[in-house]
């Protein structure tokens, strides 16, 4: 009777090169190979990553803004000028109350770089942030009319008329102030609101409607 060889044993110290590296010797991890930076890196000395500027402020509960009646006074030349509307507002809070007027505008619809925000006293803090890295691109920011563009009053001059300006009566003079409203009533195409003190705002749209 033939003999049947044995068939071989194949041990698995036998197989073909393992995937795994010999005891004791680590695995190579691959190195990663330098690319181009983001297009999106942030501009040094900007606070943080993300868009270059600040975003407008954040918004506030629609019941906090120009709308309720009590806290408005609306006034218009139907011959010439803008619709105007009076916020009452102590000079501390004349900015928080021009933010939340901002963002009752843009709730409504309206186009960000329709609205222009002045102050008579401080700057905003968007405005004194953008001007840190100079005058011709915080001014090329109001040319390029994509968002809210805030500015001291006093520079009113430089600026283009939009269908919105509001003006935050956060200090400067009496007389400053009754200067400077007639020429934000000039460069307001639709509406102008105004937050401050009442008094203070009287003798420049008495002047200027």
């Amino acid at each position: 009777m033939p003999l049947i060889p044995e068939e071989p044993q194949i041990h698995e110290s036998a197989q073909g090169p393992r995937a795994t590296a010999a005891a004791g010797r680590p695995v190579p991890t691959p190195r990663p190979v330098p690319g181009p930076r983001s297009a999106a890196s942030p501009r040094p000395g900007r606070p943080g990553p993300g868009p270059a500027r600040p975003a407008p402020p954040v918004p506030r509960p629609p019941a906090a803004g120009p709308a309720p009646a009590d806290r408005a006074e609306n006034r218009s030349d139907e011959r010439t000028g803008p619709q105007i509307q009076l916020i009452p507002a102590p000079a501390d809070g004349a900015i928080d109350a021009a933010e939340e007027a901002v963002d009752l505008l843009l709730e409504s619809g309206r186009a960000p770089g329709d609205v222009l925000v002045l102050t008579t006293g401080e700057q905003h803090p968007w405005a004194a942030h953008e001007l840190s890295f100079g005058e011709a691109a915080y001014w090329a920011q109001h040319d390029a009319r994509e968002d809210v563009f805030f500015a001291d009053a006093a520079t009113l001059s430089r600026a283009a008329d939009r269908p919105v300006v509001v003006v935050a009566i956060n200090g400067g003079s009496d007389e400053d102030v009754a200067r400077r409203l007639p020429e934000a009533i000039a460069r307001a195409t639709a509406l102008l609101i105004v937050c401050g003190d009442p008094k203070h705002a009287d003798a420049g749209l008495g002047a200027g409607v």
